[in-house]
């Protein structure tokens, strides 16, 4: 396989400070510190799908099965928090160093071609969660303000949105400057509030059902793989970037799924009731609603990173005007679709770009990337990659096919006629990935081989890496 390999110096991609450029052929600016990041990814960690989302780590069974016990419940929070904040953090350096946002970082390990089949899916899955967001804020706005209508928190939601979105390095700092801090405040008054109440014991419960409790939390994190680079290529350090994403995010995180397991163990019959549960203590409705207002930086960074997927597919569209398009048909989404029954389509997209990312990362820090790769619009496709990707897609739907009732039959025939069985310990994002960053070991190393053997590539490499981009 032959790989068209040019050096990326970072230097030449500073750009200017200020706001990102409106298209993909100007340089990414490199303003953000070490700060800013953190306060970007600490901000995105804490989620109020976090707190309903502990119930499932609480009882992986489904309501009515056995509960795990508090200290097996905050055990899979915090190894399955790491496992995914390491995966941010790692997905975030190559954006650093090349200054490419993460479907054009695709095109180094894809070629152009083929990286446009995961860019889509990566628009659409961006388009259904930061839909899914506007719903989740206007639901937790109108449990706060019961007598204002749904549909105006809604439209109210979607225009700060789009706001954010035209002006995606100034709400970085808002989030690091004002935000942050309002909602650790949030978070240690509700924690606080909580731990005053009478608790169970920590070992009571099960340990049944802890690698799910592992692979929900896994899961949550690595959604956020496929844009980590969006952020990170405006980075002043790749050292930056790693600290924020895998610190900023690792930690809020874990305190976000505690104060759900928290709130379910002392208060909450179920996870419907969470939100209900914080506002439930004294000045908790003040509390939540920092952290309802906070969420619209979930929805932000979807529509953000929606806008500079598309543009990997055309680079000199303004990403102003996509920003205006994305978050006017997410507001339309949220006001007409039950976006609920779309959550199960979200979480198979999302299984997507597991063993990609792994694909990815190995190949970035293992070979071709680390030499520099091919991120322009004509760059050679690399059928080869394909393998580990398809493979480690496959490993991650055998065992765990998702819910939707067609697809999930599906693949349980195909586990039915390999006599695959997958076991309770069995974590899909986490075999998933490692099947595909071990192929990608041999199919790298294979090419590698095969390019040493090769005097005319080792020539033509020689050449292309005196070539500047």
């Amino acid at each position: 396989m032959s790989v068209v390999v040019r050096r990326i110096r970072p230097s030449s991609l500073r750009g200017s400070a200020g706001e990102v450029p409106p298209t993909l052929v100007e340089p990414a600016p490199r303003v953000l510190g070490v700060f800013d990041q953190l306060g970007l990814w600490g901000n995105l960690g804490v989620s109020l799908l976090g707190f309903t989302g502990a119930a499932v780590v609480l009882q992986p069974g489904g309501p009515g099965t056995p509960q795990l016990s508090l200290t097996a419940a905050l055990l899979a929070t915090v190894v399955g928090t790491v496992l995914g904040a390491a995966a941010i953090a790692a997905s975030a350096i190559p954006g650093a160093q090349t200054g490419a946002p993460a479907m054009v970082l695709l095109r180094g390990l894809l070629g152009a071609r083929v990286s446009y089949l995961p860019t889509v899916l990566n628009v659409v899955q961006m388009v259904g969660w930061g839909t899914f967001e506007l719903v989740t804020i206007s639901t937790a706005a109108a449990t706060v303000l019961p007598a204002v209508p749904q549909w105006t928190f809604v439209v109210v939601g979607g225009v700060i949105t789009t706001v954010l979105s035209l002006y995606p390095l100034g709400a970085v700092r808002v989030l690091r400057k004002y935000v942050t801090v309002a909602v650790v405040v949030a978070l240690a008054y509700l924690f606080l509030q909580l731990l005053a109440k009478p608790m169970p014991p920590l070992t009571e419960g099960t340990w049944t059902g802890f690698s799910v409790g592992v692979d929900v939390t896994v899961a949550v994190a690595v959604s956020w793989v496929p844009m980590a680079a969006d952020y990170a290529r405006h980075s002043r350090s790749s050292a930056a970037a790693f600290t924020g994403a895998f610190f900023g995010y690792g930690l809020t995180q874990i305190a976000c799924y505690a104060l759900g397991l928290l709130a379910l163990v002392t208060v909450a019959a179920d996870g419907d009731q969470i939100f209900a549960a914080f506002i439930a203590v004294p000045l908790g409705g003040l509390a939540f609603a920092v952290l309802a207002i906070r969420e619209m930086d979930q929805s932000f960074a979807n529509v953000y990173s929606a806008t500079v997927s598309t543009q990997n597919v055309r680079p000199r569209w303004d990403r102003r005007y996509v920003a205006v398009v994305v978050g006017v048909l997410i507001t339309v989404l949220a006001l007409g679709v039950n976006i609920y029954g779309y959550a199960s389509f979200l979480s198979l997209i999302g299984s997507v770009f597991v063993p990609l990312f792994a694909t990815l990362t190995v190949d970035y820090y293992c070979f071709s990337g680390r030499r520099g790769w091919d991120l322009t619009s004509n760059s050679a496709s690399r059928w080869l990659m394909l393998l580990p990707w398809a493979l480690g897609f496959v490993t991650y739907q055998l065992i765990y096919p998702g819910q939707v009732g067609w697809w999930a039959r599906a693949w349980g025939d195909v586990a039915q006629a390999i006599g695959f069985t997958a076991r309770p310990w069995m974590s899909a994002s986490v075999f998933s990935f490692i099947v595909a960053a071990v192929l990608t070991l041999v199919v790298g190393g294979a090419s590698r081989w095969l390019t040493r053997r090769s005097p005319a590539q080792v020539t033509s490499d020689a050449n292309c890496d005196q070539t500047p981009m």
